[in-house]
């Protein structure tokens, strides 16, 4: 994945949250990383491939660090699938 892609995930992440009423804070925090991620000049690939401390770039902690492993090495993440599912049973039940 890019780094494009990796953001684009987390942004809509943020969204998913937001519309659930999550805590203001998680949102902020995928939004901010994401933002960081974007403007990276590494793609977070070669980061992971080579063993960079990903908690190194700006607004990125242990918790999504983590996800973006996971997103790197599966092309999915779990939290993400989640909430887009949860977001689908929602609008269903309307």
């Amino acid at each position: 994945m890019t780094n494009a892609e990796i953001a684009g995930v987390f942004d809509e992440v943020a969204a998913l949250l937001e519309a659930r009423g999550d805590n203001i804070f998680k949102i902020r925090a995928y939004r901010t990383a994401a933002r960081s991620i974007e403007q990276l000049p590494e793609e977070l690939a070669q980061m992971v491939a080579s063993g960079k401390d990903l908690e190194d770039i700006p607004g990125v902690g242990p918790a999504i660090a983590r996800k973006i492993t996971e997103l790197i090495t599966t092309g999915h993440l779990r939290l993400y699938d989640e909430l887009r599912s949860e977001a689908g049973s929602t609008e269903n039940a309307r």
